[in-house]
């Protein structure tokens, strides 16, 4: 199965134009200036910037999208980065909190693509020698998070890949029409994890895989129907995670032409607010996982024979 000519130019328009969003609002998601490791609300643009991070650590590894865009790529990185104070804001809140996971996690997009803090590698090592590493109380689709952010890392634990599939919904494979919103979302998760963000398609076990591609097209229409872009946009990453791509133009095309010429892309069906600050803050993660599943849909076209 290959990704379909059409699905091609939609992935590169998408990543593209997204990818120059990001970059061009990266000063909308900056920290405040009195930020600490304490983080008193870690949504607000903490995990953001891992986000934006994320994507531009899957374009730089696919290392399909041209050359500007590698460039703007690197920048985001960079830039978040320097916001993360060089890894040091992470250290400091891995070191101070040993049970929160969000440090390895947001560390792993940048281990990704070779920048490392020497402090943080030691003691994520150490803590992944302790018996801490595998009792902190996580959902399943969560546990599979950090498991790929170790792999990613390169920290040395012993992972037991089946089990940690087996444990989610998706490893269940349940009846399909026993999904809601937020199950959605954790299964996407689930597949993103396992295949690590699609660099390892055969990563997703292969009951799993035949289920998903038979009630992926039936997800898709679902939330295509009620306008659910971003969760649209990760249905449309899980379909380009597969070992077998599952990739239909229509829906590839359904976001290409939501997509604003600067590369904004929305949430949903809800009014867009005019504000650059709340537009950035409400519709950032669409357009992360725009970049993402462009870039990803891209990758495998180019590894087709």
């Amino acid at each position: 199965m290959t990704v379909p000519a059409p699905v091609a130019a939609a992935a590169r328009s998408m990543a593209d134009r997204a990818l120059s969003w990001l970059h061009a609002n990266r000063t909308l998601g900056t920290l405040p200036p009195d930020t600490t490791a304490e983080l008193t609300d870690p949504d607000g643009a903490y995990k953001p910037l891992g986000e934006s991070a994320l994507a531009a650590s899957l374009v730089l590894r696919d290392g399909i999208a041209g050359p500007g865009q590698l460039v703007a790529a690197q920048s985001l990185l960079d830039f978040a980065w320097q916001q993360y104070r060089h890894g040091d804001m992470l250290y400091e809140r891995q070191l101070r909190h040993t049970l929160m996971t969000d440090p390895l996690e947001m560390y792993a997009a940048f281990a990704r693509c070779g920048y490392r803090h020497a402090a943080l590698d030691r003691l994520l090592a150490h803590h992944a020698r302790l018996r801490l590493a595998n009792a902190v109380e996580l959902l399943p689709n969560r546990r599979l998070a950090v498991a790929n952010a170790v792999r990613v890392a390169g920290l040395d634990q012993d992972l037991d890949w089946a089990a940690l599939a087996r444990a989610t919904w998706l490893g269940a494979t349940p009846e399909p029409w026993a999904i809601n919103w937020i199950t959605a979302y954790t299964m996407t998760h689930t597949v993103f994890h396992l295949t690590d963000w699609g660099g390892n398609p055969r990563g997703l076990p292969a009951a799993m895989a035949e289920y998903v591609r038979a009630w992926l097209p039936v997800w898709i229409d679902i939330w295509r129907e009620v306008g659910q872009w971003d969760l649209v946009g990760e249905l449309l990453i899980v379909g380009a995670s597969l070992d077998e791509p599952y990739c239909a133009p229509e829906d590839w095309e359904a976001i290409a032409a939501l997509q604003h010429e600067d590369g904004f892309v929305p949430r949903d069906g809800a009014p867009v607010p005019d504000d650059p600050e709340e537009r950035f803050k409400e519709h950032q993660h669409t357009v992360v996982v725009t970049a993402v599943a462009g870039s990803i849909a891209l990758a495998r076209a180019a590894r087709e024979p």
